[in-house]
C-alpha cells in the first residue's frame, strides 16, 4: 500500500497510560503496538505528511464513568497521569494532539468528536490541510478506533486500517474482530507496516 501525495496522514488513537497495562482500563498487549505506531511516525515524518495523536481528555464528572452512569472506570481525566500518551511513544515535534470527551454529557469515542488546542474540529483541520486519506491505529479497535474509522468514511475521507498496530477491548470475546469486519464492509482498507512503500 503506497503512501501517495501531500493528501494522507496518519492518526494515532488513544494511545494513553490508562489503556495499557497497569492503567485503569487497560487493553490486554495494548502497549506491544507501541514500537510498530513510532515505526509508522517515523514513516510519515520522512514523507513529510501529517501525524495526528488523539486521546481522551475527560472531566471527573462525565456520564461516561460508570459512578455518573456510564459504562466505564474512571480514566483519562484531564491534566492526569494516566491520560498522558504512553511514554514509549515518539511523537513527532508537529504532531496535532486532537482531544475528546471533554464534553462531559456525551462519550465521544471518535477522533471526529475532537478539537485541537487551538478548537479547531478535526474535520476542519484534514479539510485545510486537503487530507483525503487516514492511516488509522491505536487503541482499541472495538471502540475509538472503529468510531473514528467509521467516522472518516462518513467524512468522506479513505481510511487504511493498520492491522498490526491495533489491539482491542474484547469485552465480548471476539468483539474486536467484529469491529474490523464492520470497518471494511463501510468501505476501509487494511494492510501493515511491512507491505507499505512511500512513494
Amino acid at each position: 500500500m503506497a503512501i501517495c501525495g501531500s493528501k494522507s496522514a496518519l492518526l494515532i488513537v488513544d494511545v494513553q497510560n490508562d489503556f495499557c497495562p497497569g492503567g485503569a482500563l487497560p487493553v490486554a498487549e495494548g502497549d506491544s503496538i507501541i514500537p510498530v505506531l513510532n515505526r509508522y511516525c517515523a514513516l510519515f515524518v520522512e514523507k513529510g505528511l501529517p501525524v495526528f495523536m488523539s486521546r481522551d481528555w475527560h472531566p471527573e464528572i462525565t456520564s461516561h464513568f460508570k459512578v455518573f452512569g456510564g459504562i466505564w472506570s474512571a480514566h483519562c481525566v484531564m491534566g492526569s497521569k494516566g491520560a498522558e500518551f504512553h511514554p514509549g511513544m515518539k511523537l513527532p515535534d508537529k504532531a496535532v494532539i486532537i482531544s475528546k470527551g471533554m464534553n462531559p454529557s456525551k462519550d465521544d469515542y471518535s477522533a471526529f468528536d475532537g478539537f485541537d488546542k487551538y478548537g479547531k474540529s478535526f474535520s476542519e483541520i484534514l479539510r485545510n490541510l486537503a487530507v483525503t486519506k487516514l492511516f488509522v491505529g491505536g487503541l482499541a479497535t472495538d471502540y475509538c478506533v472503529k468510531e473514528s474509522v467509521l467516522a472518516a468514511l462518513q467524512h468522506g475521507i479513505s481510511v487504511t486500517l493498520l492491522e498490526d498496530a491495533i489491539r482491542g477491548v474484547d469485552i465480548k470475546p471476539g468483539n474486536s474482530a467484529t469491529a474490523i469486519a464492520e470497518m471494511k464492509a463501510a468501505g476501509a482498507e487494511s494492510d501493515i507496516l511491512s507491505t507499505i512503500v512511500l512513494s
